[in-house]
């Protein structure tokens, strides 16, 4: 497998050289995950620090009442982790499950770590990571109060069209914070439906 796609993503700020990305990049592991696979469990310390090269994956939780809910989907070109277990060293709430056979890099916590310390330029291109993804978090926190239902998944249609080729109808009702029969409805096409 070419790590191609991980050395242009650590190259993509502009803080990493094409040489410096390509030792970096030689610091992965190559990672396969087979549909239903399980890149992390709930209960256990988030511990890979993971790029998605090709595939589509899910995070969720589950509600008291034992029903999952999905809090992200990630698609290729991105970093898959549970931030607050892999940097607080705590257990997860999370569940992160392939959707479709996924293949990818990772680097474990201590892996990360010591390349932090040894190269100040990955240390940066991580802290721009970590700040985008706090920014993208904060938008839909954001987008759950102040968009609809539709806004919500048309904005999903366009960011990340695979989610609805691959994913479970509910899973992406529980992303979007909707009942199945109201995204059955805005899928429809119907522009009156009120956000649940």
């Amino acid at each position: 497998m070419s790590s191609e796609k991980l050395t242009q993503f650590l190259q993509s700020r502009g803080i990493i050289g094409a040489a410096q990305a390509a030792e970096i990049a030689g610091q992965f592991s190559s990672k396969s995950l087979a549909r239903h696979d399980f890149l992390l469990r709930e209960g256990r310390v988030s511990d890979e620090y993971f790029f998605l090269d090709h595939g589509l994956l899910r995070a969720y939780a589950c509600n008291p009442d034992g029903h999952d809910v999905t809090t992200a989907f990630y698609s290729s070109g991105q970093v898959v982790f549970e931030v607050s277990s892999f940097f607080t060293r705590v257990p997860s709430q999370e569940n992160i499950q392939a959707l479709t056979d996924c293949t990818g890099w990772f680097i474990t916590f201590e892996q990360l770590n010591a390349l932090f310390h040894a190269r100040p330029e990955f240390r940066e291109f991580g802290r721009s990571v970590l700040v985008q993804g706090f920014a993208t978090l904060k938008s839909r926190m954001l987008a759950m109060i102040t968009t609809s239902a539709t806004e919500r998944y048309e904005q999903l249609l366009k960011t990340t069209p695979e989610v609805l080729l691959h994913a479970p109808l509910k899973h992406v009702a529980s992303y979007l914070g909707v009942t199945d029969t109201s995204l059955s409805r805005i899928r429809a096409g119907a522009k009156t439906v009120a956000p649940d």
